[in-house]
């Protein structure tokens, strides 16, 4: 039976309430569940968190009869080969910080955040040398030339009866588009990505087909700027996402400051018409595109095509 975080004991709960709160990424929890059959409180609870424009699922497992006591971390079943404590005993530079879990400290509110965004870390290169290992040239021709860019994931999947495919979620646009918009209200960090989606051809397989591409970003942004309306360049054959990606960023950029333009001017009608009906009972503060004054409802005239300069 599925319980809310307050059924953990208050240890577990600070630290999970604190990744929730603090945590750069939007991480998720699915379900929260008791590892005994008559203990008073809850002590494992299911994370989803953020990767690759998709979410990964761990489980964290406590105890709740020691709550002192450092979490298990079961990854899915297919990432049996990834073994973070391997990976920070033999990592290099990983070798020379303790690993969190080395000096678990339970009343430290932080750990468990700072676990699991060691363990995503590491996931993450675990990702990139699996994609390094598939014997495909032009997978290596694309690791090789856009890895250096800052914040690229990249992801192996495949499913039954479905060849193995190669994701990746390279961020787009270097600029804080949180300062875009006047009084933003958006806790996380808003992100614009070009999901590249490449099929594994192997050395025996038939020629190259072209990736699927597609931009994707947060569910909030989508309020300010309309990702699905945005039609991306073809991709010719032959072509590689560093030679791709400067065309799209261009106009994309471009775009995105013409609707953040188009919402200062909803912002400032909006501002104008106070002297004449008062201050706006309600006003959407993302978008500025409707407002509501006392007897008076105002939407359709401040759409994009319809905003006063």
């Amino acid at each position: 039976m599925s319980m809310t975080i307050d059924a953990l004991p208050p240890l577990i709960h600070a630290q999970l309430n604190y990744l929730l709160t603090h945590s750069p990424l939007s991480v998720k929890v699915d379900r929260v569940w008791s590892g005994g059959k008559n203990s008073r409180y809850c002590d494992r609870f299911t994370l989803l968190i953020p990767f690759c424009l998709d979410y990964i699922k761990w489980d964290v497992m406590y105890n709740a009869l020691y709550p002192l006591g450092a979490p298990d971390i079961i990854f899915a079943p297919e990432d049996e080969d990834f073994h973070p404590l391997l990976m920070i005993a033999e990592g290099g530079e990983i070798q020379t910080a303790k690993s969190t879990l080395s000096d678990w400290n339970s009343k430290d509110p932080k750990r468990l955040l700072s676990l699991v965004h060691e363990l995503r870390d590491l996931y993450m290169s675990y990702q990139r040398k699996r994609v390094g290992g598939v014997d495909d040239a032009r997978l290596k021709f694309e690791l090789s030339t856009i890895l250096s860019r800052e914040g690229i994931e990249v992801c192996m999947f495949s499913g039954l009866e479905k060849p193995e495919e190669v994701k990746f979620a390279v961020p787009l646009l270097d600029m804080d588009l949180n300062k875009l918009v006047h009084g933003c209200p958006w806790r996380h960090q808003q992100k614009i990505y070009l999901q590249v989606v490449f099929p594994v051809i192997r050395k025996y397989s038939s020629a190259p087909s072209a990736p699927r591409v597609k931009l994707v970003s947060s569910s909030e942004l989508k309020t300010l700027f309309s990702i699905e309306d945005i039609k991306l360049p073809p991709w010719i054959d032959g072509m590689c996402m560093a030679e791709y990606l400067p065309n799209l960023e261009e106009n994309l950029k471009a775009q995105l400051l013409e609707a953040v333009a188009s919402v200062g001017a909803r912002r400032r009608f909006i501002e104008a018409l106070a002297p004449h009906f008062g201050r706006p009972v309600e006003a959407d503060p993302e978008s500025h595109s409707s407002c509501c004054f006392w007897g008076f409802y105002i939407s359709g005239a401040l759409s994009p095509s319809n905003s006063v300069p």
